[in-house]
């Protein structure tokens, strides 16, 4: 990203680059922008510590500049005008990644202390009861309803996807749930 090369400044050559941003040129912003990326990318380098975050924040610094420009007195004095943009700015991009992350790690510290809801006891096994009873009243169905059942609601499969897959019209894969769902409700009553 930064290199160990010298940067020189030439105040007088962007006076004139300077003044055309100042009048609204969109030409001239963009050969300052590419002239002195270099430098104001390592200011924001210095203030954030992050190399990611260093092209969000030179955008906003590059928006800065060209919405500031109009006001700027003394384009001779260009270069601490910008630096102080670019600090600002990354120091407030800063603040903004700690906020965040702050209320981040609050969430997160909150979400830890909630404890787990897990049923109590009697609950569990009354469930795994009740699951057991289920597993064992779909295994009993004959295989010509089972296959359609288990393909339907384990796999949620359209009518029409069983259809292909058994080679059956849709019309008797719903007749054969019907029936599977009729087997089942008997078999199992109030049970679960």
């Amino acid at each position: 990203m930064f290199g160990p090369q010298a940067i020189r400044f030439d105040d007088e050559v962007e006076r004139p680059v300077i003044e055309a941003i100042q009048r609204g040129d969109a030409h001239a912003m963009t050969e300052f922008v590419h002239r002195n990326t270099r430098w104001v990318r390592s200011v924001i380098f210095g203030v954030l510590g992050r190399a990611s975050d260093v092209d969000d924040v030179a955008q906003r610094v590059w928006l800065k500049v060209w919405r500031e420009a109009p006001g700027l007195e003394d384009p001779g004095r260009w270069r601490p005008w910008v630096y102080r943009i670019a600090r600002n700015t990354a120091t407030d991009a800063g603040r903004a990644l700690r906020r965040g992350r702050e209320a981040l790690e609050q969430v997160a510290d909150r979400v830890s202390r909630v404890p787990a809801r897990i049923p109590p006891p009697d609950v569990q096994v009354a469930a795994r009861e009740q699951q057991a009873l289920m597993l064992e009243a779909i295994a009993s169905l004959p295989e010509l309803y089972r296959e359609p059942f288990v393909l339907k609601h384990t796999e949620g499969m359209s009518y029409r996807q069983i259809g292909e897959l058994l080679g059956l019209p849709p019309d008797t894969v719903e007749t054969r749930l019907v029936r599977a769902r009729r087997m089942l409700r008997e078999r199992l009553g109030d049970k679960v």
